[in-house]
């Protein structure tokens, strides 16, 4: 079993910038990709990065240039870095660790950026 908390959400102006922070314990050995996606309010849920456990990246088209994921093993977390922040960029940004055996999410932080 895997525990994922993620941290750093928050309301910002637009064009400004936000760290997500997402802990993992449990067994996250058997994890093979971590990654982080949204969910705007009557939107369905969206990838925004993922990062593999050899360090291999993924971005959604949307937040190319502006996100980046990155990840501390020591520490069993995971990072999304925000910058140049729009109003579309609010929603829930939800934390996930997966293999082809076993698929965890957090339970959600907001990001609301004003305009």
């Amino acid at each position: 079993q895997v525990r994922l908390v993620e941290s750093g959400g928050g309301l910002v102006q637009a064009g400004g910038s936000l760290r997500l922070s997402c802990a993992a314990s449990g067994s996250i050995f058997s994890i093979n990709v971590r990654g982080w996606y949204r969910q705007a309010p009557g939107k369905p849920r969206e990838l925004v990065a993922l990062i593999t456990k050899g360090g291999s990246t993924t971005y959604a088209d949307s937040v190319k240039g502006r996100f980046t994921i990155s990840r501390d093993n020591a520490k069993n977390t995971v990072y999304l870095q925000l910058n140049s922040l729009k109003p579309e960029d609010t929603a829930v940004y939800y934390c996930r660790a997966f293999s082809s055996n076993d698929d965890y999410w957090g339970q959600g932080t907001q990001v609301t950026v004003s305009s």
